[in-house]
């Protein structure tokens, strides 16, 4: 059975090195799901994209000064 956990941190280490990748990477993950959804579930898509960089550490470069 793989461990997860390891496969986590890895992914916590190459987000931390790679942050503007990690977060244009959501930002298109977010986006297609918008265009699949109608745009009917911005909001909760949003928060998803949220929670995902604050577990990885990526800080969203759309919400940098």
């Amino acid at each position: 059975m793989p461990d997860f956990s390891d496969m986590a941190d890895k992914a916590k280490d190459f987000a931390g090195d790679h942050d503007k990748q990690s977060d244009e990477g959501l930002d298109k993950a977010a986006d297609f799901a918008n265009e699949r959804t109608g745009g009917d579930h911005d909001s909760q898509i949003q928060s998803g994209e949220d929670k995902v960089e604050g577990y990885l550490g990526v800080e969203d470069q759309d919400k940098q000064n």
